[in-house]
């Protein structure tokens, strides 16, 4: 993959620092995504609704990031990069304050429509970010530090909630990720560059991306893995609890150790999806099939749900990373607009699978919701199988 309109003015550690701050970008917008997850019981008593219907509060600003990330690629048009990332994560401090004091589920809605146009933004700048700030030669490296933010995030954002939960209550969670944020905004403003837009993007080329057949297979198996990945896993907490027979005190520690597998997955699945990118994706797909399999056959078990938990971070922590080397190679002349159509399609996938997985776990219980898990791995893998038979060629434009 070449380079797009790099910066040959930047240093060598000034262009990593400025990788780093994306990374810890996507790390906080994506941990703000997720921290509900880990205090998904807490909150819902707090606020004094149910399980299923406190699962709105990740659906949500996933569903809306989904409209976001396209539009804010649309409204920015020539606007300085740098700019307007800072203005993103300003936003982000303000919507976790709002989440820390909100005093009843509809209040936490609202703060949480916030969050959905900071992933949307913040994602689809800083996921392209790569091909400008470093050589061509390090633009994999780059580009797994930068996802790394979002696979850290996926994987350990939970687990800090739940143990933050656990010490100070689940409002502090909020106040630390507004902390957070405020210094990941100083470090944008310090270390990152000014980066004016590449090109304007425009309608017409987000329409002539999707008749591409590779970036549509790239789409539909991104919908599928993170639908079926979230129907779950929004619902881990109480599966742990009352499958599994953990007892509450154990959570912090089993989400960390799904953190820490994750994140060696990230880079596992960086490091390889660069040269076999495809491979890289069938491995992934067949784990995450595997995952609510075994939780079917030895997840009533302490033993059994603690093992396959492991896995499942060690498999899910590859897919943002290998989803976005499938992405961009199928279009590196629109970098852009095919990170924000890959956040969309991400990001529906997270509100479709926490909305479905919280109808089915509210009116058919937990084991039902892990067929439903094991559906969508399996066309999934009809999808990978079909990309493998119709050898999709990476290297499509979409200028224009």
């Amino acid at each position: 993959m070449l380079a797009l309109n790099s910066l040959p003015g930047l240093s060598a550690p000034r262009s990593w620092l400025a990788v780093s701050a994306a990374a810890l970008a996507t790390f906080s917008v994506v941990t703000t995504e997720m921290l509900p997850v880990g205090l998904l019981t807490s909150i819902a008593g707090s606020l004094g609704s149910t399980t299923g219907s406190t699962g709105l509060v990740i659906s949500l600003p996933a569903l809306l990031a989904a409209l976001f990330a396209p539009m804010v690629v649309i409204a920015a048009a020539g606007m300085d990069r740098r700019q307007l990332l800072c203005g993103l994560l300003m936003l982000l401090v303000l919507a976790n304050i709002a989440s820390a004091l909100a005093p009843s589920l509809e209040w936490m809605l609202i703060a949480r429509v916030l969050v959905g146009l900071c992933i949307g933004g913040i994602w689809a700048i800083a996921g392209g970010l790569a091909a400008r700030l470093v050589p061509a030669s390090s633009i994999g490296l780059a580009t797994s530090i930068i996802f790394g933010g979002v696979a850290a995030a996926s994987v350990l954002g939970v687990p800090l909630g739940a143990w933050i939960g656990d010490m100070l209550g689940w409002r502090w969670a909020f106040v630390c990720m507004a902390v957070l944020s405020a210094v990941v905004l100083l470090l944008h403003m310090v270390f990152l560059p000014p980066l004016a837009a590449n090109n304007v993007a425009t309608v017409r080329q987000f329409r002539k991306l999707l008749t591409v057949r590779s970036v549509q297979m790239g789409l539909c198996l991104t919908l599928l893995l993170v639908a079926g990945h979230f129907a779950a896993f929004t619902f881990v907490q109480p599966l742990l609890l009352s499958v599994s027979g953990f007892e509450a005190r154990w959570m912090g520690v089993l989400l960390f150790v799904y953190g820490m597998a994750g994140i060696a997955g990230n880079f596992l699945a960086g490091t390889v999806a660069a040269r076999h990118t495809l491979p890289t994706l069938t491995v992934i797909t067949l784990g995450l099939l595997w995952v609510p399999l075994m939780l079917l056959a030895v997840g009533d078990s302490q033993m059994g749900g603690g093992s396959v938990l492991l896995i499942w971070g060690l498999v899910y922590g590859g897919v943002s990373v290998g989803l976005m080397t499938w992405m961009m190679k199928v279009a590196p002349q629109a970098l852009e607009v095919v990170t924000a159509l890959y956040v969309a399609v991400f990001n529906i996938g997270i509100a479709l699978g926490a909305w479905v997985g919280g109808k089915v776990v509210d009116d058919m219980g937990l084991t039902a919701n892990l067929w439903l898990t094991a559906t969508l791995a399996a066309g999934a893998a009809l999808v990978v199988f079909s990309m493998t038979q119709s050898k999709q060629t990476p290297g499509v434009s979409a200028k224009g």
